[in-house]
């Protein structure tokens, strides 16, 4: 029996046992983990910037305060969303009290990706241990030393039958795969994400698969320019645009295009100097795979900031397209790197009608003052999330559901809504001892008055 089965074994029998079913079992782990958390952040900025140049404020404010603060959530609020709910009653069951009851899957699985390797582990981590599961994780193999982090972290405070961390490669992927959970989790890319909803499909398990595609960022003509293309650049080049929810391509009323990019130039040189690589506010490519994938995206001719790299490094400049076409290779992929394409229009029904051809997308932005154009925009553009004159903002809060449609993911979570997503929904009925609804044969009898109930 090899080791993930044996820790498959232990959770299930740990499971049985109720005892994560106690919210005061789950608060108590939560504190502790949150406690970890706070002790070991000198070491998670080392371990990121080593794993790909991630700097100290991007690590705190994108991964570890979300992280904490979503765990401070759940310790004040845990109690009241996890007590069972009472519904009204209907003319047919008025003689009964009906309640949901969250109540955990059972054993869940965590695949989270490299990008936000804190972020996207910890936080349905936390979720799931609200809910009441137990958990295996698997971290992504590119970020060893973030990934060995939290696994020390995870063992030192927990025994594997209710949290337990492998990390690997492609074995260890299907390995891990062809066990059966009660629940599956996973962030990622569309690819990996099918083969993902495949082995869940096997055992009928649920899943949230949270994705990405191409987010598009709109810019019309009453949007002010200058907070645009600051908000702009901030979201796309964060991470060094390897973000879920980066603003992936701009489309920009032509009126507005050139004055976008110049700020734009303004903006990039005020983020990261003269010379980005020298900037320590500026990530890394996560591999030579990925980096060389986004050279091969970009179009020299079409170039107006940036379009620098090392190779030695994994380095991209920040790097801006202008006259960008949905034929060009840029545009044929998500991004999830820093490069920028801008496309503009002249039409906004054509425009509109351009992007709702398009797959849905994990979020969309929209930079605009005219609220009527916004309304519009929202009602006929679909996509996992919305923000309007600003970008990435959707995360922040953690009373939003966070997740995407079709083919930018399936479900959602985050506060309680990773409690609503992580449990199952049990319908439990009540009956009165002294109210009995007549509904027994010989049925003549009753008819009229079941016809007048129901």
């Amino acid at each position: 029996m090899s080791n993930i089965d044996k820790t498959m074994q232990r959770q299930r029998e740990f499971f049985k046992t109720g005892q994560t079913k106690d919210v005061g079992f789950r608060l108590a782990q939560l504190k502790k983990l949150r406690i970890a958390l706070q002790q070991n952040e000198e070491h998670f900025y080392t371990a990121m910037r080593g794993d790909f140049g991630k700097c100290e404020f991007e690590v705190y404010a994108t991964e570890l305060a979300l992280v904490i603060s979503g765990i401070k959530q759940y310790e004040r609020r845990l109690k009241c969303w996890s007590r069972d709910r009472t519904v009204p009653r209907s003319m047919a069951s008025i003689h009964a009290k009906s309640t949901i009851r969250l109540e955990p899957y059972g054993v869940m699985l965590i695949i989270s990706p490299w990008n936000y390797p804190v972020l996207l582990t910890l936080s349905p981590l936390i979720g799931a241990m609200a809910a009441g599961n137990t958990v295996v994780i698997k971290p992504s193999r590119y970020v060893p030393k973030t990934a060995g982090l939290i696994k020390r972290i995870i063992e030192e405070n927990f025994d594997e039958q209710y949290i337990a961390v492998f990390e690997g490669g492609r074995n260890v992927n299907a390995s891990i795969l062809a066990q059966k959970y009660d629940y599956m989790f996973f962030s990622g890319g569309t690819k990996v994400g099918k083969i993902v909803m495949h082995a869940a499909a096997e055992n009928l398990t649920p899943v949230t698969l949270e994705l990405g595609g191409k987010s598009p960022c709109i810019v019309d003509e009453t949007a002010n320019i200058k907070k645009a293309a600051k908000a702009i650049c901030w979201g796309k080049f964060m991470n060094a645009g390897q973000t879920c929810i980066a603003p992936d391509f701009v489309m920009v009323k032509a009126s507005q295009k050139a004055q976008l990019i110049e700020e734009m130039k303004k903006v990039v040189r005020k983020f990261y100097g003269d010379d980005p690589q020298k900037s320590d506010d500026l990530a890394r490519i996560i591999s030579d795979k990925h980096f060389d994938r986004l050279c091969g995206l970009i179009d020299p001719g079409k170039v107006a900031v940036g379009g620098q790299s090392d190779a030695a490094t994994c380095y991209i400049a920040p790097t801006i397209m202008d006259n960008v076409s949905f034929d060009d290779a840029v545009m044929g992929e998500e991004i999830f790197g820093p490069l920028l394409p801008i496309i503009e229009y002249t039409d906004e029904t054509d425009m509109i009608e351009l992007l709702q051809s398009r797959p849905t997308p994990l979020a969309m932005y929209i930079f605009s003052a005219d609220k009527r154009k916004i309304k519009r925009y929202l009602k006929a553009l679909p996509s996992g999330d919305a923000v309007v004159n600003d970008t990435l903002m959707q995360i922040v809060n953690p009373h939003l559901p966070f997740g995407g449609q079709g083919e930018s993911g399936i479900g959602h979570y985050h506060g309680r809504h990773s409690i609503n997503a992580f449990s199952h929904h049990r319908s439990v009925v009540y009956r009165s001892r002294l109210l009995d609804i007549p509904r027994y044969a010989p049925y003549e009898r009753i008819i009229g008055l079941i016809k007048k109930l129901m």
